[in-house]
């Protein structure tokens, strides 16, 4: 635990300029969906985080040759030689991230069955596999439970099907696409999410050779193809990162330029940010001339001074405002005069959280009643999923210890906003979707290091 800590000398605000590469819930995803083709595949602007890492030995056990391509941030996959894994080699994965269940599909077309060991993943609430087993086994699959893990076969292949989300879980979506784009006929899937990863998803499919159709009202279809090939692809940005950044500049009282941010799917986000006071500016990518170098785009956010806003906001599946985004904008809204209002209606035991930035000084109190509108899955259920935060508080220095991704991050913000020197443990998880973000840190004037 030791060495997995960072010292933060809090009270500079942040200023500078920072990248965000693809992003992490596109990117792991698009890596197994090449499993798939029957040709090498590319993927551009790979963040270097550890869920990477994770997909890419997993794919590596099965065969899959990965390399380095020329660019930096490109991997290429070559799925000529796919094969089975042994259970243990499969499960010294087990535990380390929930990409794996993502494999079932592809690895029943390649190979006729599947092993899933056990799911980890961020403690953010259960987030139980239900959904994608039901599906699959709509597909054909027949599922074994054993004490190792999942174990699947599909006997008489896998065939389309019709088929309704109780909610529009992002990871049971993706499964049903990543298994329906060569399943035999036609699939019909209702409640589908649609959030701007799902469709760079169908978008890389679609590159490989599938039949997709994006209708209303959250239906999507898929026509099975017998085949599909490799893709070239450059994912979309990572919007949770940029938010991030975003809101560290507004609780440093700072000023980040993020380059690679897009606009149009941060629209939400970038509401709240100014509701709650803040200032952005997009900036557009300025092609290279004769004699100069282009210029990428991106978004400034800015602290504009004077006191931020207090607002009332709900989580919920896109386009409503993203439960990742959730966690560190709490920390602005620490600063934020008044009242503020967050009912999280997607991850129940998402609040969790806020007992450390509490301990800094904060005003957060959390309830088992839905403070707001927007329907949600577990607000009978006993879970405290609703905080009013109120501000402004002087934070404090505290030593932390982080809990999951996300919310790692907002106790780093937590912990640069607050006067004095904090120490930040378990601070490693949070390059499971952060890429080099003490370095980032460190270009914006934070004073960071390792004891």
């Amino acid at each position: 635990m030791t060495d997995d800590v960072l010292v933060v000398h809090g009270g500079t605000p942040l200023q500078g300029q920072i990248r965000v590469r693809g992003a992490k819930n596109l990117v792991s995803k698009a890596m197994v969906a090449a499993l798939l083709g029957d040709s090498p595949s590319r993927l551009y602007d790979v963040p270097r985080i550890r869920d990477v890492e994770v997909v890419r030995g997993l794919l590596e056990l099965h065969g899959v040759r990965v390399t380095d391509g020329d660019e930096d941030g490109e991997l290429v996959f070559d799925p000529a030689n796919v094969e089975s894994a042994s259970t243990d080699e499969i499960n010294v994965h087990a535990g380390s991230s929930r990409i794996p269940i993502l494999f079932c599909g592809p690895l029943l077309h390649r190979l006729g069955h599947a092993f899933i060991p056990d799911l980890g993943g961020c403690h953010i609430g259960p987030r139980p596999i239900d959904f994608h087993m039901q599906a699959l086994r709509e597909f054909g699959a027949v599922v074994e439970k054993r004490p190792e893990g999942l174990h699947l076969t599909a006997p008489n292949g896998l065939h389309g099907t019709k088929f309704s989300l109780p909610y529009p879980s992002v990871g049971a979506t993706e499964q049903v696409l990543l298994t329906a784009v060569m399943a035999d006929g036609v699939t019909e899937l209702r409640n589908a999410a649609v959030e701007p990863e799902i469709i760079d998803l169908i978008c890389v499919l679609q590159k490989m050779g599938a039949i997709i159709k994006v209708h209303t009202d959250r239906v999507i279809e898929i026509q099975g193809v017998p085949k599909l090939g490799g893709y070239r692809h450059r994912p979309i940005p990572d919007r949770i990162e940029a938010a991030s950044w975003a809101a560290a500049a507004l609780a440093t009282r700072g000023g980040v330029e993020v380059l690679g941010a897009q606009q149009a799917d941060m629209m939400t986000f970038l509401n709240v940010f100014r509701s709650v006071g803040g200032a952005y500016e997009v900036t557009d990518a300025r092609p290279p001339r004769l004699g100069s170098a282009g210029q990428e785009g991106g978004i400034r956010f800015w602290h504009p001074g004077g006191e931020l806003k207090s607002v009332a906001l709900e989580t919920d599946v896109h386009p409503g405002f993203m439960t990742d985004w959730q966690q560190p904008l709490v920390v602005a809204l620490t600063q934020a005069q008044g009242l503020s209002i967050v009912h999280e209606t997607v991850y129940e035991q998402r609040l969790g959280y806020t007992e450390a930035l509490n301990s800094m000084g904060a005003n957060i109190q959390v309830y088992r009643d839905c403070l707001g509108g927007t329907p949600c899955r577990f607000g009978r259920r006993n879970f405290k999923h609703s905080a009013v935060i109120a501000g402004p508080s002087k934070l404090h220095a505290a030593d932390l210890v982080i809990p999951d991704l996300r919310a790692g991050f907002s106790h780093l913000i937590a912990a640069l906003a607050a006067e004095g020197t904090s120490r930040v443990y378990g601070v490693d998880l949070i390059n499971r979707g952060y890429e080099d973000f003490e370095a980032k840190l460190a270009s914006l004037g934070a004073h960071v290091e390792r004891p």
